[in-house]
């Protein structure tokens, strides 16, 4: 629990609110509030499923498929750039000033851009040619217009979304190369096996993946990025180049307007920032010390906070999340279904059960410390998904007879599944 900042009685109720941030937080509480809201956000197009973005790139979905419920409320297509606090006073590019009486940021994240040599000119602020984030729908369809059969593509990074990047070009007929400078793939979600498995399937996609391997630089041609420099000494070509290093919390605007900001906009149980009328959530949002920068996270954050404004008296908190990874690779010879949830990897003294089918490319396994189910991974089959992270997520202890293993077993087969 994180205890409350101090307020007083006039900042109860939600009065006028404006929310800025047009993802999957921000959208939610809009939507959920109606009319009294205002929207305010950069992006040009509809508000958008950000998750489904490698989709769209893989081109199973149009954008306008991804597209969210729309608000019912005013949605200004402009950048937020001063929160005037004192005034109660959100100021955008566009010259509106817009009142509030409570102000929810939702301003998610940007993406890492590594210290590459080469990757900026001196005093550049804009990208290479060939040089793309994936985290906007304007990086996905520039991506997509850039991509044809043949192209030569670089991914920088190995997790999730390098992972899924890499699995939609090579779907689009890039020749994919995959750099990852850890020692496996997604090593946040998946243990050294399930990550192999992961690593086969991108590699029957045609994708070349390189592990244990530091990027240090990118060769630039009349304003193209056509070589990339690992760290040994070896090149790759390329005429399409991709970031996919990570993210970190947006959080200019909050600092700029002096609220408390560590490694995100630090929230209490009500998302409530150091200034009581402005509240935070999703990815931009650090609440009892994590940052959790998922979707889920961020939903439950904003069904939680629409639920505090919406209902006089409410007694709703947000107390965290325990989040779930699923990931679905499409292929040929038919898709890698993938789920991840909680520690992955087992610690001294942790029981661990494991089923594991070479032939049909399954792997199933659990981690048990003292009487509680404390991860597991799932590859290939997600029948028992459901049960499994129920078990989880309710934290409560197994039964009694766990010590050989049946009931976990048993959750572990088709019979146990949800």
């Amino acid at each position: 629990m994180t205890a409350p900042y101090e307020h007083d009685d006039a900042t109860t109720g939600p009065g006028r609110v404006v929310v800025i941030g047009t993802g999957l937080a921000g959208t939610r509480i809009a939507h959920r509030l109606g009319e009294r809201a205002t929207l305010i956000g950069e992006e040009t197009h509809a508000p958008y499923n950000r998750v489904l973005l490698a989709e769209v790139l893989a081109g199973t979905y149009a954008p306008e498929v991804i597209e969210l419920p729309r608000a019912t409320g005013p949605h200004l297509r402009t950048r937020a750039v001063r929160i005037d606090r004192e005034r109660r006073l959100v100021q955008c590019e566009n010259g509106d000033e817009v009142g509030y009486d409570t102000l929810v940021l939702a301003t998610g994240s940007n993406p890492v851009l590594p210290p590459l040599r080469g990757l900026f000119a001196p005093d550049a602020t804009e990208l290479p040619g060939g040089v793309h984030a994936f985290r906007t729908m304007d990086d996905c369809l520039a991506l997509t217009g850039a991509v044809t059969d043949g192209t030569r593509a670089v991914v920088i990074g190995g997790g999730l979304l390098g992972v899924s990047a890499a699995r939609a070009l090579a779907r689009r007929g890039a020749q994919v190369v995959l750099t990852q400078q850890s020692e496996r793939l997604m090593e946040r979600q998946l243990d050294p096996r399930s990550s192999e498995l992961v690593r086969r399937h991108l590699t029957a996609l045609g994708v070349e993946i390189h592990t244990e391997c530091r990027v240090r630089g990118v060769g630039v041609v009349e304003g193209h990025v056509r070589r990339v420099e690992l760290h040994d000494g070896y090149v790759l070509g390329t005429d399409v180049t991709v970031l996919a290093c990570g993210v970190r919390p947006r959080t200019g605007l909050a600092q700029a307007a002096g609220l408390d900001v560590r490694k995100g906009i630090v929230v209490d149980d009500a998302l409530r920032t150091s200034d009581p009328r402005i509240r935070a959530v999703g990815d931009c949002a650090q609440h009892a010390d994590i940052v959790y920068g998922l979707a889920t996270p961020a939903l439950e954050q904003a069904d939680a906070l629409a639920d505090i404004l919406t209902t006089a008296g409410s007694t709703t908190t947000y107390t965290g999340t325990r989040t779930l990874t699923r990931l679905t690779l499409p292929h040929e010879a038919g898709p890698l279904d993938l789920a991840a949830f909680g520690e992955t990897e087992a610690l001294p003294g942790d029981d661990v059960v494991q089923l594991a089918d070479a032939t049909r490319g399954t792997y199933r396994k659990v981690v048990v410390r003292g009487d509680r189910l404390v991860g597991g991974v799932l590859i290939g089959e997600l029948a028992t998904v459901g049960a499994l992270a129920h078990a989880w997520e309710s934290n409560e202890s197994l039964p009694a007879d766990d010590a050989v293993g049946a009931p976990l077993l048993h959750l572990l087969t088709h019979d146990g599944g949800l």
